[in-house]
């Protein structure tokens, strides 16, 4: 009798466990219902977006969309390596270019936060010899494009054929007596701000920046491919080449001679990986919420207007809304990242083609979801 009882009792717990299960299962079909009516951008959407990207015998691109820590869509298009037929997947890792300015600009951020440098701190401070511009210019004004300082690309000879470092920036700099306006009186782009940067963080850090990079961003972001690419020292996993239409035909067109740059735009990387960095910055994972605020902030001139950017970030308002952007253009890629915050979406095109402008798919994708 107390075995039947037993056996009776197991049953019904068994039908209330098999219920439950089917009203979890139930709800999430209903949660995946409610998530596609509330987000109709398709993945047919998307891809007559990057159609012209979907070439099999051509360069292509990478495309993620994130909102919150959830990925809404990824997927690659056309080739990774043209002569290998290597498909581009969404584990390929590109050149990043000048959006490598967001890492570089966090560097400094969380070095100042540690109290090993201040924004107020001028470049005298870290590289003798300067010309008297080290005075005056601020670690705050290379972090913005305030800074006046010479592009180090106009100083490179059209004969060169050995590829310049960022040592080699610094030198080239400090050879220029005069910075092209008042620190912080302009806003003008620049490359050369972002490569002695990294030479900070070298500095204060005492750790190589590409290691830096690794040890305090990559590897706590969870970013186990990406890197800092110097030739000889380290290797690109799953690279993408760059390319470029010439004749009717592609060239690999992968590498200038400033292509070895590391601070204004040397991290190789994928849009996997690039979800994972920008979970990091909205959980805070790497610096206060305070000092994020500051990178996407616009910054303030000498007179007390505001620029189109922040630390290591452009900023637009698109569709009313305010946000942070970046792309990335150099030898063989074009990439475009635009950044959400208060909707916590974030959109990321990645391409190896050295043609076209990527925020114009990144609009177009963002567009699919905004108007939800």
């Amino acid at each position: 009798m107390i075995m039947k009882n037993i056996l009776k009792i197991s049953k019904e717990i068994h039908s209330v466990a098999l219920l439950f299960a089917l009203a979890v299962f139930l709800s999430s079909c209903s949660f995946l219902q409610s998530l596609f009516e509330r987000y109709p951008a398709t993945a047919e959407k998307i891809d007559t977006i990057m159609q012209d990207f979907n070439d099999p015998n051509g360069p292509g691109a990478s495309v993620l969309v994130m909102r919150n820590d959830s990925v809404l869509f990824k997927k690659g298009y056309g080739l990774a390596n043209l002569e290998e037929k290597t498909p581009v997947t969404t584990a390929t890792n590109f050149r990043l270019a000048s959006m490598t300015k967001q890492f570089t600009a966090m560097c400094i951020m969380m070095l100042q936060e540690k109290g090993k440098l201040s924004y107020g701190d001028t470049l005298s401070k870290f590289f003798d010899g300067l010309p008297k511009w080290g005075n005056i210019i601020t670690v705050r004004n290379l972090l913005n494009h305030t800074s006046g300082i010479v592009d180090y690309e106009s100083l490179i000879p059209d004969s060169q054929t050995v590829q310049v470092h960022d040592s080699d920036v610094l030198n080239l700099v400090k050879s220029v007596d005069t910075a092209y306006f008042t620190p912080g009186s302009k806003y003008q782009y620049s490359n050369s701000g972002y490569s002695l940067l990294s030479l900070i963080v070298q500095k204060v850090s005492g750790e190589r920046f590409a290691d830096f990079l690794k040890k305090h961003i990559f590897d706590v972001a969870g970013m186990p491919t990406s890197v800092a690419f110097e030739k000889g020292i380290s290797t690109v996993a799953n690279r993408a080449y760059g390319y470029s239409r010439e004749k009717g035909g592609w060239t690999l067109t992968d590498q200038s001679s400033t292509s070895a740059v590391l601070g204004d735009g040397g991290i190789y990387t994928n849009v996997e990986e690039l979800a994972k960095w920008y979970s990091a910055l909205f959980s805070h994972k790497l610096v206060s919420p305070e000092t994020q605020q500051l990178a996407w902030t616009r910054a303030k001139l000498n007179d007390g207007s505001m620029i189109d950017y922040g630390f290591g970030w452009h900023f637009e308002n698109y569709r009313g809304i305010e946000h942070p952007l970046h792309g990335g253009s150099t030898m063989g890629f074009r990439n475009n990242v635009q950044v959400f915050p208060e909707q916590h979406l974030v959109v990321i095109v990645l391409t190896n083609r050295n043609e076209g402008d990527p925020v114009v798919q990144a609009h177009e994708i963002a567009d699919l979801f905004l108007k939800q």
